[in-house]
């Protein structure tokens, strides 16, 4: 009896556009892949994980009297008390901000990236475009080009300084092809960027949102935060968009995460919005998505937020990530890159290293340097992942997040090994 093969499912215009995230490879690759040492997915810190704290926390749950509230389903919007703590730390960060009632504008999700995909999911219909940094954080220009959408750079210098002149020729450009209508969204990592390490100046910010006014492109703000915290011996000076008066006739979002400077298999992130009605319709599909963001590990963070166990343990972290970003750096100078004509910055704050290849070097996923630095037993993000558009493949992205500073040093000499049978 010969049997009949099933007939395969008719994929909408999205399961077709659908691709596995690099991030999900790179990650799947280090975990099953023998002594690689991987500085390549944002990992964080094992041994900074902070175990006691969520012990304390869990059994000051636990031994709360009446009804375990916290182990039934919470809200789409997130805790209330969890909301309310979210936006007493806001107004640390940004004392200006003289926004009454700052709770209600939260929405606590599973993970910022969730937050960005609604964000992006409530505004871009396929063929739209999202204005990103150059780089850019390669998992969020994931996200717009699964949606449909375009990635556009913002015009930077090789210091990462935003260039105005050519800034309006961009918008001049997109005003006489049409397009200019089709500009949804903004998209910026403020604060010790993924994948460069830099900080958004606050003069730069500012005039941005001054030009992009100018223009009339008056298109909601995502501003990115989540290295925000994980500075290492002073916190950027810089304000958020929030509190500029050059953004106030924008509507806002910044986004931030307790999952990146606290605990990354936590999942926790969440978003303050300045538009009610923005912040409604991104809950409505939030919640045909979740019902809810993990009531108990909310309440958790509620806990460990109220009795100070975040603000005693995080420079612990902020510590341990700029020895460990030293780490890679000196195995990288001992290895003699920069002789070679690799260059990079020291950053002040978060988990990247941006190393810029010498010419004729292609670092590309399928070239043969990435190849052979797999073959060689290290693995890392081939910067071209990071450009929304016209992608530069002589880039590297190494994240210090995971490996220690031992293996940090056995990863940079290996690296180096590679890049010496390179050189020209």
């Amino acid at each position: 009896m010969s049997v009949i093969p099933a007939a395969p499912p008719r994929l909408s215009d999205f399961g077709q556009r659908a691709r596995l995230p690099a991030v999900a490879k790179l990650m799947k690759s280090a975990l099953e892949t023998p002594g690689l040492l991987s500085v390549a997915a944002g990992f964080t810190d094992n041994s900074t994980l902070p175990v006691a704290e969520f012990v304390a926390a869990a059994q000051a749950l636990a031994a709360r009297p009446g009804e375990p509230e916290f182990l039934q389903y919470g809200t789409t919007q997130g805790r209330p008390k969890l909301r309310q703590i979210l936006a007493d730390r806001l107004r640390h960060w940004e004392p200006t901000l003289n926004e009454t009632d700052l709770d209600r504008r939260f929405m606590v999700t599973n993970g910022s990236q969730q937050a960005l995909y609604v964000a992006v999911q409530s505004l871009c219909n396929p063929g739209d475009i999202v204005l990103v940094d150059r780089p850019s954080y390669f998992a969020f220009l994931d996200i717009v080009t699964s949606l449909g959408a375009r990635p556009v750079s913002l015009p930077y210098d090789a210091d990462g300084r935003l260039q105005i002149p050519e800034l309006e020729s961009l918008l001049a450009q997109l005003k006489r092809s049409g397009e200019i209508a089709r500009v949804k969204a903004v998209y910026l990592v403020s604060y010790f960027s993924n994948p460069t390490g830099r900080c958004l100046s606050e003069s730069d910010k500012a005039a941005l949102g001054r030009t992009l006014a100018a223009h009339d492109v008056i298109v909601p703000l995502l501003e990115d935060v989540a290295y925000r915290e994980l500075f290492y011996d002073e916190p950027h000076p810089a304000r958020s968009a929030l509190t500029l008066r050059e953004w106030d006739v924008f509507p806002r979002m910044y986004f931030a995460t307790l999952t990146k400077p606290f605990s990354t298999g936590a999942k926790i992130g969440y978003a303050y919005c300045t538009d009610e009605k923005w912040l409604a319709q991104m809950l409505a599909i939030k919640g045909t998505q979740d019902f809810g963001t993990s009531n108990y590990a909310q309440a958790l963070f509620e806990e460990i937020l109220g009795n100070g166990g975040f603000e005693t343990h995080i420079p612990k972290v902020r510590r341990g990530y700029k020895a460990k970003m030293l780490a890679l750096h000196e195995a990288l100078l001992a290895g003699g890159l920069r002789d070679l004509g690799w260059q990079w910055e020291v950053p002040g704050g978060g988990m990247y290293l941006w190393l810029r290849a010498p010419a004729g070097i292609d670092t590309g996923m399928d070239g043969e340097f990435c190849r052979a630095c797999v073959q060689s037993g290290v693995l890392y993000v081939p910067g071209d992942l990071c450009f929304g558009d016209r992608p530069e493949t002589n880039w590297i992205r190494a994240s210090y997040g995971v490996l220690s500073p031992d293996q940090l040093r056995e990863a940079g000499q290996r690296f180096a090994a590679v890049a010496h049978r390179f050189a020209r």
